[in-house]
């Protein structure tokens, strides 16, 4: 299980936010309490098994297979190791190891006692697990077979949602459900009514009867709602699930004989003024609410071929980058509440950055090669939700190019130094550069590149900032093709970006983050999109009201017999 240090008070009574605990993201197959994980050629069964005793913070149980931060942790690793130590997996079971449940979804106890923050992070990541499942199926070809050998109610039948096949046990007792709504006065959180219509095409109408049924649907009522795709009779379910992974395997397209790579431990130091990993540093600034992100880009040129960047496996640095920078992100938005703008500087040669991602780019027909780009893909995603002011400085030295590029397109704002700065005159020019990252491989969850999303609208200024790809741009360039907000010479520079970050802590948090999350996400409405924007938002606003939170709300009277007191006024 993750790592995670005990809060004070946290036996019965709410967490405060100021007690929170600390949580360590990395986990391995061996040390899982809550999940099994067997693979038997190209079919593997993710068996969910949930350590009653084994919460995350002491003063719950995980009963009915329950879960909290800790078992979706595990989740999100297994899914990771999935796709990069078993290539060769085509289809993989979800069941559940408990006799007549699958999943009662997200522990009550837990989300009541939990302060607004923890639960905000804990849905959020949820979301991302779910859409990281999807992306296998999508992305990889790994297909995920939901087989619901018991009730799924609430988050756990959303958890099967992200599946793209959904069986369902014939018992007369196994129902899936969203019960939020009617039980704890919250909605679904991590994206049930929204896959319900978007993805599974469910009417309006019925997904509106669903979603106020605590009781669930089961049987050939939950199949012709498309609520599930098959419902199976206990007598031939082992069989017909066996037999069903068997077909998708065999559609599935997928190599077979592929040899994965070890994802081995991340190494990681953390201190109070400062997270290290080999290639990702962040500074803590709590007098200045700020943390210092700094990249490095590849110390040596990239390989030749794949069987280097095979041979190589966690150290090919696009794909040690990559884990390095997702962990960060999860460590500091869980851990670093008050850190509320993150500075994203890189160093090193952007060429090497530029022929690292060429590498990846010609191979992207060979597994690994497809798997880190898709790696990349998520991992810049889950920056872009992250409820954080970011700031990119490209500077000498830096190398913002290509794959890093992309971090600084994900930025709120981006300063560039315009000539060289007298401190470094050896370093020239601060430089950026487009690439073939940038035009089409790592899109956001509106489904357009950073560059698209930013040039919205703008077909001609779209066209000339990508004509110029592959060529070293300087401030003066860059800014006026829209890719860098402001250049600064190096008299001015250090004052400018001084006053824009503490400008930035001036802010009320709220307020930014409800203006970011708005304009990161130009263009077309997705599903994901919408399960980041407005379900995301709307259970933010519904978590804090007292018709869910408060003394006689829904989610601290549940369980206790009492009904909900909820104050009627429509706002």
């Amino acid at each position: 299980m993750s790592g995670v240090s005990e809060p004070t008070g946290a036996g019965g009574s709410a967490w405060s936010a100021e007690n929170l605990p600390t949580v360590d993201f990395r986990t391995e197959p061996a040390r899982y309490r809550h999940w099994r994980l067997s693979v038997d050629g190209p079919i593997a069964t993710l068996t969910m098994d949930v350590d009653e005793a084994g919460g995350l913070v002491p003063g719950y149980d995980l009963k009915l297979n329950s879960y909290d931060l800790g078992v979706d942790i595990e989740l999100y690793d297994a899914v990771q190791r999935l796709r990069f130590t078993h290539p060769d997996v085509a289809v993989v079971v979800l069941t559940s190891g408990k006799d007549k449940v699958f999943c009662a979804g997200a522990n009550i106890r837990m989300l009541a006692a939990s302060p607004h923050p923890w639960k905000v992070n804990f849905c959020k990541f949820t979301n991302e697990t779910r859409l990281a499942i999807e992306d296998a199926t999508e992305g990889s070809g790994q297909t995920w077979l939901g087989a619901l050998n018991g009730t799924a109610s609430g988050g756990g039948f959303e958890l099967a949602l992200a599946c793209d096949h959904i069986m369902l046990i014939d018992d007369r007792s196994s129902v899936v459900s969203l019960p939020e709504l009617p039980l704890l006065g919250v909605l679904p959180g991590t994206g049930g009514l929204t896959r319900l219509t978007d993805k599974r095409h469910v009417r309006r109408d019925i997904a509106d009867f669903v979603a106020t049924r605590a009781e669930g649907i089961g049987g050939k009522k939950a199949v012709a709602w498309r609520l599930v795709d098959e419902a199976v009779p206990r007598a031939s379910w082992g069989e017909t699930v066996a037999a069903r992974a068997a077909d998708l395997a065999a559609r599935s397209g997928r190599p077979a004989g592929l040899r994965g790579i070890d994802l081995t431990p991340l190494e990681k130091t953390r201190t109070e003024a400062e997270i290290g990993y080999q290639y990702v540093t962040a500074r803590l600034d709590r007098d200045r609410a700020v943390a210092d992100i700094l990249v490095r880009g590849p110390e040596r040129d990239a390989p030749g071929d794949t069987t280097a960047m095979h041979e190589q496996g966690t150290r090919f640095w696009s794909l040690a980058v990559a884990r390095e920078l997702d962990d960060l992100v999860l460590d500091l938005r869980t851990n670093e509440l008050e850190l509320g703008t993150w500075v994203l500087r890189t160093r090193g040669d952007p060429a090497r950055v530029l022929a690292h991602d060429e590498l990846l780019l010609t191979h992207r027909d060979d597994w690994l090669a497809k798997e880190i780009i898709l790696y990349w893909k998520r991992t810049l995603k889950r920056l872009d939700v992250t409820s954080r002011s970011l700031i990119a400085l490209i500077e000498p030295g830096g190398c913002f190019a290509g794959s890093l590029l992309e971090v600084a397109l994900a930025a709120d704002r981006s300063y560039m130094l315009s000539g060289v700065s007298e401190d470094a005159e050896d370093a020239g020019a601060a430089t950026a550069t487009l690439g073939e990252m940038n035009l089409g491989p790592l899109p956001m969850g509106n489904a357009l590149t950073r560059l698209a999303t930013r040039f919205y609208g703008d077909d001609a200024g779209l066209a000339a900032a990508a004509k110029r790809a592959g060529e070293p741009l300087e401030a003066d360039e860059a800014e006026q093709l829209g890719l860098v907000t402001f250049a600064p010479d190096d008299i001015d520079w250090a004052e400018e970006v001084r006053i824009a970050v503490e400008e930035r802590a001036s802010f009320s948090p709220d307020a930014l983050t409800g203006m970011e999350a708005n304009y990161r996400f130009a263009g077309p409405e997705t599903m994901e999109t919408k399960i980041f924007g407005r379900l995301a938002a709307w259970q933010n606003w519904i978590f804090t009201r007292p018709n869910a939170s408060g003394p006689d709300g829904a989610l601290r009277r549940y369980g206790t017999g009492r009904r909900a007191g909820f104050d009627r006024k429509r706002v």
